[in-house]
């Protein structure tokens, strides 16, 4: 019913949507080093999930109330898409896996989608989107081929960005078919969901406040309302409008645009190599992107 009501996609709304989530959604993995720099990592994401919640939960309660069952499969998907996907590439990251390396691994999430769009929804891709996500893959990793070398994390730290990037993509395709809620019914029962997963952890490990400090409480507020209601009111928006491909398809931007982050924020060198394999990476995203008719 809610679909219905949607406004038709009109041709530059996806560039426009997929601009604003990219910057948005490659902002979260700055943000988590940032954030971290003066609290756990657990903290924060219990801090990040919750106050998301919150903030969302008036908006929420405004529309129909979603029946049992629906608030029970958007824990589901809080599992899948935010427990194991947010706290795999961020655990990561306090393991010391080095950074680039976290985004590239997390955010090959297009391939997951792509396998799992054909048994699940019946979507195979063209042998154009076959070709865009062969270039899209190659210019992430000459992108990221610059900033990536392995650092002394323990080996089952490297497994925790891919489990995610698996995870993440199964929500989204699950996603799909889901109905009973709102966007923001999504979101804010996702968040809550994600909160109530991170407590635990965030109680054995760093504690479930975080310190009084501008930059715990800035690094917060970053990933509350750019890393999470931004990217994620934006990306499941575009769920409801376009094919999940072609949504995912943007977040193959994350990793070099991370880059540039980097370089700007954390003084991270950024090569040539690196802009090349931007340019590229552009160029398959737009291939898998664009329509086949």
């Amino acid at each position: 019913m809610q679909s219905l009501a949607l406004p038709r996609p009109q041709p530059f709304l996806f560039p426009l949507l997929a601009t604003l989530m990219i910057v948005a959604w490659s902002g979260g993995f700055v943000g988590i080093r940032f954030a971290t720099e003066e609290a756990a990592v657990e903290t924060m994401l219990f801090w990040r999930s919750l106050a998301s919640g919150l903030i969302l939960l008036p908006f929420a309660l405004r529309g129909p109330r979603p029946s049992r069952a629906a608030v029970l499969q958007q824990g589901l998907f809080a599992f899948l898409g935010m427990f194991l996907y947010l706290g795999g590439f961020s655990w990561a990251i306090a393991l010391r896996v080095p950074t680039g390396l976290v985004a590239l691994m997390a955010d090959l999430v297009p391939l997951a989608i792509a396998g799992l769009s054909w048994p699940m929804l019946g979507q195979r891709m063209s042998p154009r989107q076959l070709l865009g996500t062969a270039i899209g893959i190659g210019g992430v990793i000459l992108t990221s081929v610059d900033a990536v070398s392995l650092g002394t994390a323990p080996l089952f730290a490297y497994a925790l960005p891919i489990l995610g990037m698996v995870t993440f993509g199964l929500s989204t395709v699950l996603q799909k078919r889901a109905t009973g809620a709102s966007i923001l019914q999504r979101l804010c029962l996702q968040c809550l969901w994600a909160a109530a997963f991170f407590a635990p952890f965030a109680a054995l490990g760093g504690g479930l406040l975080p310190p009084l400090t501008w930059v715990s409480l800035g690094g917060i507020a970053w990933l509350v309302f750019v890393a999470t209601l931004l990217s994620w009111g934006i990306y499941y928006f575009c769920l409801r409008l376009y094919p999940p491909n072609r949504v995912a398809a943007v977040i193959y931007l994350s990793p070099p645009l991370t880059m540039i982050w980097a370089h700007f924020v954390f003084a991270e060198p950024l090569t040539l190599a690196m802009g090349a394999g931007l340019v590229i990476t552009l160029g398959g995203v737009a291939l898998v992107s664009g329509k086949d008719h």
